[in-house]
């Protein structure tokens, strides 16, 4: 398998795969050749996350977890981390890249007088998944 690469998981019932594949898309617009592959992969309910592999012998690094974070990323805050945790900012990116981002999230749902960062679990995915084995 090429190296490095990039992981996106994402939950299908919460119809994250266009979002899913518009942050592939910044990634591989922004690091082009130096992604050696880029993957899209259906996961657990309510999952977001964003996996980096530096190579086989490593363990994956997280980039950005969903409910860690409480929320998805802004695609500057995704790029700044691959930059960083994959190619530890060794990659010359575009400078509005390298600038600092006030708000880390995409969409966010703070509470500004308690600075309060909530991500609630999809409705979609609260449902009874045991429906679907049937």
């Amino acid at each position: 398998m090429p190296y490095p690469k990039i992981t996106i998981k994402f939950c299908m019932k919460c119809k994250w795969t266009l979002r899913s594949a518009w942050y592939l898309q910044e990634l591989l617009q922004t690091f082009g050749d130096s992604l050696k592959e880029l993957s899209l992969v259906p996961a657990e309910v309510g999952e977001f996350k964003v996996l980096a592999y530096r190579d086989a012998n490593e363990p994956e690094l997280l980039i950005w977890d969903r409910r860690l974070e409480g929320g998805f990323p802004d695609s500057k805050v995704l790029k700044q981390r691959v930059r960083a945790v994959l190619f530890e900012n060794s990659v010359a990116v575009g400078s509005h890249i390298a600038r600092k981002v006030e708000n880390k999230l995409l969409i966010s749902a703070q509470d500004h007088s308690e600075g309060i960062v909530e991500a609630p679990d999809c409705p979609d995915c609260t449902l009874d998944v045991s429906k679907d084995d049937e």
